[in-house]
């Protein structure tokens, strides 16, 4: 009994449950489609800061190598979407173990840096090669269907994305509750320990590395799906340190944060114009009626005001509460 109602997977059902209902209380399926997406990039990226403690200042290559590709291969070949997907995530997780294989002979701010250089590499020769549209981007990339299921609906679309990203957060939460995710633990808290044990630890943190970019890689594809484009956004160094941003707000380590932090952020770049409108009318301050152009300036603050104050994350010291309010209870 008392293992049925600490299990995580009770909640994380109710909160897929809540998310599928959504459209039917009036919220707009393209914006929470988007959440997904990034949500799920935030994921990806923690399966690797927070499991496995290698920071990757380049994150953003892999969403935007499996954008492109995706859309390439919807728009250009005319894959079915499924295969585009696939095709997409196939082309993050090479570039992945490209990356990998390069960057794990060195560790700390090193392994970030030589992320952050390749990814800029990659950055400038989508500027420059002719599939990906340069700075236009790739437009009117065609949503197809999804095994019979036809795409050209919102509400299609977004169970079929609900799926997607429930599909990659179980695949994450299976990884990390496995031998294998121990391991990466204990890489993560000693790695000079776990090497002693007899452990092959580069090897361990490249295939770590590879399914981080795979699934970096599926959440850029299906993006692209839902958006219908790909442009250099989806590759350009901002996007790294906003995935890293979503993450720190959120709580890294743990398995929803990411998501709480991807919606924050995602929520404040959406809406934030609506709120300084409102604000302005309420105090009658004119200030606030530009807020919606200073995105960067609010989610800096509210970086700032995490590492201040909040250093696990939102989730993070929700949980850390929850814990201290459980010690307090007599037994």
């Amino acid at each position: 009994m008392n293992d049925k109602k600490n299990n995580p997977l009770i909640g994380y059902g109710a909160l897929f449950l809540a998310v599928a209902i959504l459209p039917w209380l009036g919220v707009y399926p393209i914006f929470v489609m988007k959440v997904m997406c990034y949500a799920l990039f935030a994921c990806a990226f923690n399966l690797l800061i927070g499991f496995t403690g290698l920071l990757s200042f380049g994150h953003a290559a892999f969403l935007g190598a499996a954008a492109y590709g995706a859309g390439h291969a919807l728009k250009v070949w005319g894959l079915p979407a499924p295969l585009g997907l696939l095709f997409g995530a196939g082309a993050a997780a090479a570039v992945g173990l490209v990356f990998g294989l390069l960057a794990i002979r060195r560790s700390g701010i090193y392994f970030s840096m030589i992320t952050l250089a390749l990814a800029q590499m990659l950055f400038f020769f989508f500027l420059q090669a002719p599939f990906t549209g340069g700075e236009d981007g790739l437009q009117s990339v065609p949503r197809g269907s999804f095994f019979g299921i036809d795409l050209s609906s919102d509400l299609s679309l977004y169970y079929v994305v609900l799926a997607i990203f429930g599909g990659g957060f179980w695949l994450i939460y299976r990884t990390v509750h496995s031998p294998f995710g121990q391991v990466l633990t204990s890489i993560r808290e000693n790695e000079a320990r776990a090497t002693s044990l007899g452990y092959d630890v580069d090897r361990f943190k490249l295939v770590a590395f590879v399914l981080s970019a795979a699934l970096a890689g599926l959440a850029g594809a299906t993006k692209t799906l839902v958006l219908g484009f790909a442009t250099l956004t989806d590759a350009i160094w901002t996007t790294s340190g906003l995935v890293i941003l979503m993450t720190l707000v959120g709580g890294m380590g743990t398995m929803i944060g990411p998501i709480v932090g991807a919606l924050i952020i995602i929520a404040l770049e959406n809406k934030i114009g609506d709120a300084g409108k409102a604000l302005a009318e309420i105090t009658g301050i004119n200030w606030f009626n530009g807020l919606g152009e200073s995105v960067s300036l609010v989610t800096g603050l509210i970086f700032i005001i995490c590492v201040l104050a909040f250093r696990r994350g939102v989730v993070g010291e929700a949980l850390a509460l929850w814990d201290k309010l459980k010690a307090k209870r007599p037994a």
